[in-house]
């Protein structure tokens, strides 16, 4: 096969996304420019390519980011399906072509500085006598001070955090039970905003005949971070919760104690958080490894 079979055969792909799968513009021109960019590869042979040749444009794509070889393995496998549907070739090489790992994404951080911006936003709202303001302070104390999930948050039963108890037991995904420490702070808040909560109330935080909604948890937290100040697409539930492992990380708290607070199966998901430490763990070596004050023998 030649280098213009391979034109018109990619030709002919585009021509069908564009057709039948209503591909947009701007993905038409990526897979257009990564299978050229392959045909290139091979010498104008990608349509005919055996698995041994497929195989090499994985070492040829090995200098490239994950993502960016996933999305040209992607767009290859589409090809390929495209040609053998339309008997252009009797078999499918796709498992030749590379399948990288996802890497997990980075978790969205918020600094101390951003967090006291937050709370000094719910004094605020508190001193002006602002409704919903107790409730908000304690469904971020909880969020930011002990890391539940958003989920777990607003469908805490209506005595789930008790004044003399300074942890709760929660059930969170698959059913797994841990224990979750409370600060005094978070006891207070809770206290506060549950004296205007019925004592017949099923849930700590109700809303109609159900709970607060994950939705409206969201909101709110939106609202108050544009209320202190903070681009609200940077804070969510969820970014709270990262902050909580991630500053407990910061103070010198143990990985397998985070895992456990945070209720992660794997502790793969809870080392994500470790990126953020890498500077106080450069800072503790060259402080305290003990050859930092040994002097280097004279040459």
């Amino acid at each position: 096969m030649t280098e213009s079979e391979d034109r018109q055969r990619i030709a002919a792909f585009l021509e069908m996304m564009a057709a039948e799968a209503g591909a947009a513009r701007n993905t038409l021109l990526a897979y257009e420019r990564d299978l050229n960019g392959a045909s290139g590869l091979l010498g104008g042979r990608l349509a005919a390519a055996a698995p041994a040749e497929i195989r090499r444009l994985a070492e040829a794509w090995m200098p490239l980011s994950r993502a960016t070889v996933a999305r040209k393995a992607a767009a290859l496998r589409r090809f390929y399906g495209f040609l053998h549907d339309e008997g252009m070739r009797g078999d499918d090489p796709s498992a030749a072509l590379p399948r990288p790992a996802r890497e997990r994404p980075l978790p969205k951080v918020l600094d101390h500085r951003a967090v006291e911006a937050l709370f000094a936003e719910i004094e605020r709202r508190k001193a002006a006598g602002e409704a919903g303001a107790l409730r908000l302070a304690a469904l971020v104390e909880l969020l930011y001070g002990s890391g539940l999930r958003a989920s777990e948050l607003v469908s805490l039963p209506r005595g789930a955090v008790s004044p003399d108890r300074p942890f709760l037991i929660l059930k969170g995904k698959g059913g797994r039970e841990r224990l979750v420490p409370i600060s005094d702070r978070a006891r207070a808040a809770v206290a506060a905003h549950a004296a205007s909560v019925p004592r017949d109330a099923l849930y700590l935080f109700p809303s109609g005949k159900k709970h607060l909604s994950r939705v409206r948890l969201y909101q709110l937290v939106r609202d108050l971070a544009a209320g202190a100040g903070i681009p609200p697409e940077r804070v969510s539930p969820h970014v709270l919760r990262h902050a909580f492992a991630t500053h407990l990380l910061e103070g010198g708290a143990d990985l397998r104690a985070v895992q456990m607070l945070l209720g992660h199966a794997d502790i793969a998901t809870t080392q994500i958080y470790t990126h953020v430490d890498s500077r106080r763990l450069i800072d503790l070596v060259n402080q305290r490894h003990p050859l930092v004050d040994a002097k280097p023998n004279p040459a």
